[in-house]
């Protein structure tokens, strides 16, 4: 396994300081470490120069900023390329970063959700029908503006039609050009206490941490995962990030999948424990 992470902006001979202690930590664990240009992947036709000083015919693990899909697909097939083939493809990629994609395997685990392809009000507007009434949290396929609660986020009922329109508006203007997909409405449910940020390597959970916006916040003891394991399992994903947060009733609920590669661990957790799950060591 070749660990890639992204290069230094003013240094590229150097990783980026937000992972330069898991290029270490790979390093100290007999992992060869590469580093790629991420802002030329971000740029979307310059995925061939972020790879070039990659050593050719290896397989590899990304660890790095958040592409989006069509970037992701860029950089494989740059890396596809140079002989290095990436643990997680790029349809995999897709679906265990856009909520469209991880949904159905984990639907009745999670908030009922749907969704829209575009920013169209009128289909807006028909995705919470299909609710009815009641609370709903807004986002896109990859992400929420929950820092803006209550303007972006938060739809306080799904028959309000305009107050709807108007929080859904917000979002797409926040969102700008990072907007992805399509609105995403999901069921509010009212939870209790800290997100806790899990991480599975081909279905079987390796590490559980703090979520990375409570990083003081420790994983409870009774945090149960019995009944999460087989939908996660049915994702068939190789290497995913599944956020859980305990629902008022007492119930574990899945809020979050994400792709591992991208996913933010969270400060307080050893870079060794992370590189020790990728390589089969379960914490």
């Amino acid at each position: 396994m070749m660990l890639l992470v992204p290069c230094d902006v003013v240094h590229p001979r150097r990783p980026d300081e937000h992972f330069a202690d898991e290029a270490e930590a790979a390093r100290q664990a007999g992992i060869d470490v590469a580093l790629i240009d991420h802002d030329a992947v971000a740029r979307g036709n310059a995925a061939d120069v972020a790879v070039g000083r990659l050593p050719e015919g290896t397989d590899a693990v990304y660890r790095g900023w958040m592409l989006r899909s069509e970037q992701y697909a860029a950089l494989v097939h740059a890396l596809a390329d140079r002989g290095v083939t990436v643990r997680t493809t790029s349809e995999q990629y897709q679906r265990a970063h856009e909520l469209p994609g991880w949904y159905p395997a984990v639907e009745g685990h999670t908030p009922k959700s749907t969704w829209t392809a575009g920013d169209d009000r009128g289909d807006f507007l028909h995705a919470c029908a299909a609710f009815g009434a009641g609370p709903l949290v807004l986002r896109d396929y990859t992400k929420s503006m929950k820092h803006y609660w209550h303007e972006a986020c938060f739809v306080p009922d799904a028959a309000d039609s305009a107050a709807a329109w108007r929080v859904a508006s917000r979002f797409r203007q926040l969102r700008g050009d990072d907007y992805v997909g399509g609105f995403v409405l999901r069921r509010f449910e009212p939870f209790v206490g800290a997100e806790v940020r899990t991480w599975w390597v081909d279905g079987s959970c390796r590490l559980i941490t703090a979520h990375p916006d409570t990083p003081d916040d420790t994983p409870p003891d009774d945090l149960d995962l019995e009944a999460v394991e087989a939908p996660v399992r049915a994702l068939g994903l190789p290497f995913v990030t599944v956020d859980l947060a305990r629902r008022e009733d007492g119930r574990w609920r899945i809020v979050e999948v994400g792709d591992g590669q991208v996913s933010d661990r969270p400060r307080g957790t050893p870079a060794a424990e992370l590189i020790d799950a990728l390589t089969g060591e379960k914490n």
